[in-house]
């Protein structure tokens, strides 16, 4: 492919991936935002996330099969045009209940632009680079829309709210058309792969996925033991899987091979790609409610974003030069020593942290996340890859579910435990909080003081100070839960390395021990 070509679909992918990207981050991430022009409250508007990625996260999987029998360029022509038009429905959106509704026909429409995105930066590479170089690419694209989202939504909200946000959105669509009819893909030779079963057992995964999509994304608002029915949606997910397993396993042809899927390898895979979801959404997770907490705006917080977006981008085009000369397992170990550095930094947070001190954390953690995961999805990849297309489906199948599942098992864990830790460290520093202390009653005249111009009442007086005081207790407590969830971050990390290193050398001894016995079984 000529220089000027690869550039064009070079830059096509990363227009696909931006806004499938800010088409799934737009809502999340403005929610408090634009609750108010929805009239929907902090709980309610949750639904928002829960509605796009309950069809989102498993149309992937279908996806493949319909490329396949009926052509990539069918398939793009009708998603994009299909995403347009849910784009152009956020227009016209009044209320919560029609936001639901049309953020759920999104999440259909811009399912199909990740795997065109994936396609198209494939396209550049001969098949022997795809799964290295390719790959890399295609994980720091997948990485861009959160950091870019948070960049440009200030400006969004300004111009218009909720209206503002899906201007652009639609705008990206139209843009993206055009690429569709003059940039066409490689197409294999149509087969006809779909069957009536392929349906079946594509609804009970559907519905699998997508409970536990909507459970993620609301159980903590809330709260998992107070809504009954969060119980009842993770049973029926666990038993429609369990449909759809036995379905396939009974099949010469899977939609899903299951076999293969839960292998020892594959399943040591789906654990590594877990864990990554877990130590980026030290990014996407804890920093950013953090700073919502504390009461930062978007607007001064770009320069962080900015930072991410860039140090992502570095990570990408770093490991993808490190990966193609076949420095896979060392890139992962510098990876998670850089991951660790910066998750400990930010947890040595304090209420009165802003941006500028953790510029170089994040950028620590954006350039490791975008070199972790690229090293396990190549070997993975080429596994697939090898098999033939059938299997190229189980690769989506593991790859949607660990990005998409998978963060948003982040996010839920996290803010999980912030809960939880807040809770106890507000007990631990009441408990502490007693007027007879000196010091307590100095910062409870002081914090009153201001009041005494307009109150005369001492009683009244000493109610606001205790108020302000309270205030202030539940911020320390916030920030030590804060950074109680880094620290854990960087465990992670910091456990995820000591089992790796432990797995190279197991690995190494191994390989010295069966040529050291080679000559020995020659000779007898």
């Amino acid at each position: 492919m000529a220089p000027w070509r690869s550039v064009l679909y070079f830059l096509s992918s990363v227009m696909l991936f931006l806004t499938q990207g800010l088409g799934m981050n737009l809502a999340l991430a403005n929610l408090n935002q634009i609750q108010g022009s929805i009239a929907a409250t902090t709980t309610e508007a949750a639904w928002l996330s829960a509605a796009y990625m309950a069809p989102n996260v498993s149309l992937g999987i279908l996806l493949v099969k319909v490329r396949m029998q009926y052509g990539v360029r069918a398939l793009a022509k009708v998603a994009v045009i299909c995403f347009i038009g849910a784009s152009a429905l956020n227009l016209f959106i009044s209320d919560l209940q029609s936001a639901i509704v049309v953020r759920f026909l999104s999440g259909i429409a811009a399912a199909p632009l990740a795997t065109l995105g994936f396609l198209y930066m494939l396209e550049i590479f001969p098949p022997q680079k795809r799964g290295t170089v390719g790959l890399c690419l295609v994980t720091m694209n997948s990485m861009l829309g959160a950091p870019l989202t948070r960049l440009v939504s200030p400006t969004l909200i300004d111009f218009g709210g909720w209206r503002g946000l899906y201007t652009l959105e639609m705008s990206l669509a139209l843009l993206v058309l055009p690429i569709i009819f003059l940039l066409p893909l490689t197409a294999p030779p149509r087969v006809k792969v779909i069957v009536r079963t392929d349906v079946v057992s594509y609804l009970f995964i559907a519905i699998g996925y997508g409970c536990v999509a909507v459970a993620l994304s609301v159980g903590r608002p809330y709260w998992w033991f107070e809504a009954p029915w969060l119980g009842v949606m993770l049973v029926v997910a666990v038993a429609s899987l369990f449909i759809a397993a036995m379905i396939e396993l009974g099949r010469e042809h899977p939609l899903v091979d299951f076999r293969w899927l839960l292998s020892w390898r594959n399943i040591h895979i789906f654990g590594i790609l877990l864990i990554f979801r877990l130590l980026t959404g030290e990014q996407s997770a804890i920093v950013m409610l953090w700073y919502q907490n504390i009461g930062l705006l978007f607007d001064q917080l770009q320069m962080l974003y900015l930072i991410i977006l860039v140090f992502t981008v570095v990570g990408g085009f770093v490991c993808a030069a490190l990966l193609n000369r076949g420095y896979s397992r060392s890139i992962q170990v510098v990876a998670l020593v850089i991951l660790a550095t910066g998750a400990f930094i930010d947890s040595q947070t304090t209420s009165l942290t802003r941006p500028e001190q953790m510029y170089l954390s994040q950028a620590l953690v954006a350039m490791g996340s975008a070199m972790f995961v690229p090293p396990t999805l190549a070997d993975f990849f080429n596994s697939a890859f090898a098999k033939g297309p059938a299997y190229v489906v189980t690769f989506f199948v593991v790859f949607m579910f660990t990005q998409v599942i998978g963060a948003l098992v982040a996010t839920a864990s996290y803010g999980t435990f912030i809960t939880i830790r807040e809770k106890f460290h507000s007990s631990i520093l009441a408990e502490q909080i007693t007027l007879t202390n000196p010091i307590v009653a100095n910062r409870l005249s002081t914090l009153a003081a201001p009041y005494a111009k307009v109150v005369g009442d001492p009683t009244l007086m000493n109610s606001e100070g205790l108020t302000l005081l309270s205030a202030q207790v539940t911020r320390e407590a916030n920030t030590l839960a804060f950074g109680d969830a880094f620290f854990v971050a960087g465990a992670i990390a910091v456990v995820a390395l000591a089992l790796m290193l432990i797995h190279m050398t197991y690995q190494s001894l191994h390989s010295k021990l069966a040529r050291s016995s080679a000559p020995s079984a020659a000779v007898a």
